[in-house]
C-alpha cells in the first residue's frame, strides 16, 4: 500500500498535533506516496535497525523516538545519526516516527503501561489544554437536522464518550439580500425575518478542516454566519501520564518487584518507603519528572517513570514513592503496541519486531 494510508491511520491514532514542541515526530524519510511492502517497528532508529531492515526486506522503519531532533546542515556521516539517513536513503526505506504525540494519547505509550501493571480506571494524570474549539451557527430551523448532521459526520460533537452533541436555541435571524444574490429564503431588498437555530457544537482543533467543509457545503445561506471560539476545557483523553489502581494494594517491597516483573526491568532507583500500602500508582514512560507534582497532587502512592536526577529525589519529601525503571524499559513495549494499532487496520500488511535491544544504557549487576 502507500505509505500515505499507513500513516493516515497512525495520526488519526495519535495526531501530530499532541506531540510536545520539542519534538519531531512524523516522517522523516521518504515519500507519501512510495509504495511500502514491509515494516520494521523498533523503539529507536539506530544504524543496526536500518542494516536489519535492508536484511529483512523492509522498506519502512517506524520507530517511537525519532533519529531527528534538530535541524542537520549536512549529511557527510559524521555522526550515527547522518549515517542511519544516509544508509536508510540509499536503500530507499522511509523512517517514521511517532513520539510524543502518542505518549499523549489515552491508548499509547503510558496507556500500555497501566495495561501491563493491570492498573484499574486508568486516566490521563495532566490533561493537554487547547485542543478544543466551539463552533457555532445559525441556521433555518428546517434544516438544521440535516445540518447538525453533516457536522458530527465530520467530527463535531464529542465529548469523552458521547457523540453527537450540540447545544440548540429557537431565534429570530434578519437580513436583506442585496444586489447579485440568491437568498435561500426571502427577497431582494426586502427585510427578510427567519425562524432559525442556533446551532453550538464543539470539535478538536484537527478537525477543524473538516467540520469547516461539511458547513460551507451543507449551510444552505449563500452568507454563512458562524463564530469559532478556542476553548481552556481541558481535553481528558489527551494529556502526559497516567494514574490509576492496582488490583489489590501492596507494601512497598512486594510492589517494586512487581513492577520490575512485569515492566522487565533490570533495576529500580526509587525513594525511602513512605510507610504506607501502595494502591494508586502514576505513570509517565520515559522522562517523567516533571509530573512529580501532578502524581503528588492526584493522590499517587507511586510514580513509575525514568531519568529522575539526583536532586529531584528529594522532591518526593515522603509523599510518594518514586521508582524509576529506566528511559528504555519504562517504553519498550511500545513496539508491540505500535504492532497492535496497525494490524488491527491492516492485518494483512507485513509488519516486523527488531529482534535487537537498542538500549544504550547497560548494567554490571
Amino acid at each position: 500500500m502507500r505509505l500515505a494510508v499507513l500513516i493516515k491511520h497512525l495520526e488519526e491514532y495519535a495526531p501530530l498535533n499532541y506531540q510536545e514542541d520539542y519534538d519531531n515526530s512524523g516522517l522523516l524519510t521518504g515519500h507519501p506516496d512510495q509504495e511500502i511492502t514491509v515494516a520494521l517497528v523498533a523503539l529507536d532508529c539506530v544504524e543496526e535497525i536500518v542494516d536489519e531492515a535492508i536484511a529483512k526486506g523492509c522498506n519502512l522503519i517506524i520507530t517511537h523516538h525519532p533519529i531527528v531532533f534538530k535541524g542537520l546542515k549536512k549529511l557527510t556521516g559524521k555522526n550515527y545519526v547522518e549515517r542511519v539517513l544516509l544508509k536508510a536513503i540509499k536503500n530507499n526505506i522511509a523512517i517514521y516516527a511517532i513520539h510524543t504525540n502518542l505518549d499523549s494519547v489515552h491508548n499509547g505509550v503510558n496507556g500500555m503501561i497501566c495495561k501491563r501493571l493491570g492498573l484499574q480506571q486508568a486516566k490521563i494524570l495532566h490533561p493537554r489544554e487547547g485542543l478544543l474549539k466551539k463552533l457555532v451557527t445559525f441556521c433555518p430551523s428546517l434544516q438544521a437536522p440535516p445540518l447538525r448532521d453533516a457536522l458530527f459526520a465530520a467530527g463535531a460533537g464529542n465529548i469523552g464518550n458521547y457523540s453527537d452533541c450540540s447545544f440548540n436555541a429557537a431565534g429570530t435571524g434578519t437580513f436583506k439580500a442585496g444586489s447579485g444574490t440568491h437568498p435561500f429564503v426571502g427577497e431582494q431588498w426586502v427585510q427578510h425575518h427567519e425562524a432559525e437555530t442556533r446551532i453550538e457544537t464543539i470539535f478538536l482543533v484537527q478537525n477543524e478542516r473538516k467540520v469547516m467543509l461539511a458547513l460551507l457545503e451543507n449551510h444552505p445561506y449563500e452568507e454563512i454566519a458562524y463564530d469559532i471560539y478556542d476553548l481552556e476545557n481541558k481535553l481528558d483523553t489527551v494529556g502526559a501520564g497516567m494514574i490509576g489502581w492496582l488490583e489489590k494494594e501492596m507494601d512497598a517491597a512486594e510492589f517494586l518487584s512487581f513492577v520490575k516483573t512485569r515492566m522487565n526491568a533490570t533495576v529500580i532507583r526509587h525513594t525511602r518507603a513512605t510507610g504506607k500500602k501502595i494502591k494508586k500508582v502514576a505513570v509517565c514512560g520515559g522522562s517523567g519528572s516533571f509530573l512529580l507534582g501532578h502524581a503528588q497532587a492526584a493522590g499517587a502512592d507511586a510514580f513509575i517513570t525514568a531519568d529522575f536526577k539526583y536532586h529531584e529525589f528529594f522532591d518526593a519529601d515522603g509523599k510518594l514513592m518514586i521508582a524509576d525503571i529506566g528511559h528504555f524499559e519504562s517504553e519498550q513495549f511500545t513496539s508491540d503496541l505500535l504492532i497492535d494499532i496497525i494490524r488491527e487496520k491492516f492485518p494483512n500488511f507485513a509488519i516486523r519486531l527488531t529482534e535487537h535491544n537498542t538500549n544504550p544504557i547497560n548494567y554490571f549487576i
